[in-house]
């Protein structure tokens, strides 16, 4: 028996370079530029589905890539220096979907004949939101509410919770690959080749090329085959789903996009503020919060830092709703959350570095003022990430598993929690989408349109739909007996930043600045 046990580890052992460790300055700028390419994904798609519906054009959706990437890169910064200091990248969320198709639809909005001046006030409407919404992290942040909720969490309900931040995005993967299977599978058996196969062959003899920089080489490579596709004509007769799905230019990012433009506050003219849009809004924010706190667990493991103590987690979900006070005053056009892709890649590339995050974020700033240099990047066709995705977020819920060799997994009151925690987390959000769209408005569908986004909202994410099955069943099902079989003993040392001694090290603010704000 002893030949075939796995004791629990607190950090994982196969990564190269932890939160504080730092590869060399070339790599960490590649490093740093791969996790750019690969936020664009959502980056793009978010404005791109979201913004034809406002009424706005090729030119307003690039000048609203640019935003959304600006303060992406900001938000990044701003998290990674003075909020959980974890490499995680914050960008554009679909969290927020749902109350934005809401505010899209609202009558007034919808009797503007003009198509450019409904997108305008249609955006007011969405900032005005966005900066109301934003008070509920600012406040359950910087108050500590999250931290003190965060005290209910043991090692058997947050393994549900993560593993859905990963696995409740299925819909992004092959369902999003299979729109240009032409482009997206080889994509995705190149990946695989290149970051498993091929990890340990060095044509540098240094530089393991293929285990640090699977995303640059794979995009790369099968990026110049679908530009060779669209201009060779494959895709000339092709349905118009297919063009938009496979070909290079087909977005016209390239020719829309300024030659260099810098985002700046109310750049769509002031917000509107209304109830109705608020209260919607604040679903949106509940989620990304949820499904944040989740990412920041996979992240601190992906990391090799220790799980954020309750302080730690507060304060990241406080700068979060700065982030999102910020995507509302700069007219991002969506919400900001944590990527669980980029979260992913930490474990795929071996780097959990703090400072290559930081320089990614330097990268979105930059190309999201030079608008044409970024319209490049932007250009990529999106079943490409669709590839990625299907690796990287089956990475991050493989993360959330991972959490149960805390707990005793021969216990049958934790098979049902985990069991049922995940079933219900994909089953329910299913349910819900099927009967949401922009018009029919989803399950929900009384005559009060904001208590209908809010709850489709909240019932639409599997993170959220977790957390609230396997946290509720936790604390309620014979709990003191099952202290030890949750993870207790393991887990308590983490809930406060004095409990364990890494904490300091791994979430210590800059600059000095924890004499003006201890850990409390």
């Amino acid at each position: 028996m002893a030949e075939i046990a796995h004791p629990p580890m607190d950090q994982l052992q196969d990564l190269e370079y932890c939160i504080d460790s730092n590869p060399p300055w070339a790599e960490t700028i590649l490093l740093a530029f791969q996790n750019y390419i690969l936020m664009l994904g959502t980056s793009v798609m978010i404005p791109s589905l979201l913004v034809p519906a406002m009424g706005g054009s090729d030119g307003d959706k690039a000048r609203v890539i640019q935003t959304l990437l600006f303060v992406a890169g900001i938000n990044t910064l701003l998290q990674a220096l003075f909020g959980t200091r974890l490499p995680a990248v914050v960008g554009g969320s679909f969290a927020y979907v749902i109350p934005i198709a809401y505010i899209i639809n609202d009558s007034s909005l919808q009797r503007i004949s003009d198509h450019h001046e409904r997108f305008i006030q249609t955006m007011r409407a969405i900032q005005g939101a966005l900066i109301v919404a934003s008070s509920i992290q600012i406040i359950m942040g910087y108050s500590q509410v999250w931290g003190l909720f965060s005290r209910f969490f043991s090692p058997l309900s947050m393994a549900p919770v993560v593993a859905l931040v990963g696995l409740g995005l299925f819909q992004r993967g092959f369902p999003s690959l299979g729109n240009c299977v032409e482009i997206g599978l080889p994509m995705l058996l190149l990946v695989i080749g290149v970051s498993q196969y091929l990890k340990h062959v060095r044509p540098l003899r240094d530089v393991p090329i293929f285990e640090r920089f699977p995303v640059l080489v794979c995009v790369s490579i099968i990026w110049v085959y679908s530009l060779i596709l669209t201009a060779s004509g494959a895709y000339r007769d092709k349905p118009n789903t297919t063009q938009q799905s496979c070909r290079t230019d087909r977005a016209n990012l390239i020719s829309t996009a300024p030659w260099f433009k810098f985002p700046y506050p109310l750049q769509w003219g002031p917000p509107t503020f209304s109830a109705g849009h608020s209260f919607a809004m604040m679903s949106g924010v509940l989620v990304s919060m949820v499904e944040s706190t989740g990412a920041y667990k996979a992240a601190s493991r992906l990391a090799i830092a220790t799980p954020p103590p309750a302080y730690v987690l507060s304060r990241g979900i406080g700068w979060q709703g700065i982030g999102t006070l910020l995507d509302g005053l700069f007219g991002t056009g969506t919400g900001s959350t944590v990527s669980v892709e980029n979260v992913g890649l930490l474990g795929l590339s071996r780097v959990g570095s703090r400072r290559v995050v930081q320089i990614s974020a330097a990268f979105m700033i930059f190309f999201s003022t030079l608008g044409k240099f970024g319209a490049v990047f932007a250009s990529i066709p999106f079943p490409i990430f669709a590839a990625l995705y299907c690796i990287l977020f089956g990475l991050v819920a493989s993360v959330g598993l991972s959490f149960l060799q805390f707990t005793n997994m021969n216990c049958m009151r934790n098979l049902i929690i985990t069991g049922l925690s995940l079933f219900l987390g994909i089953s329910i959000p299913q349910f819900f989408n099927e009967y949401w769209n922009p018009t029919h408005r989803g399950l929900i569908h009384t005559n009060a349109g904001w208590f209908n986004a809010f709850l489709n909202t909240l019932f639409s994410s599997p993170a959220t739909v977790g957390l609230i099955i396997a946290v509720f069943l936790d604390n309620t099902l014979e709990v003191e007996k099952s202290k030890k079989d949750r993870g207790m003993p393991w887990w308590v040392k983490f809930r406060t930043f004095r409990g364990d001694n890494r904490n300091e090290e791994f979430y210590t603010l800059p600059f000095n600045l924890n004499r003006f704000f201890p850990p409390t």
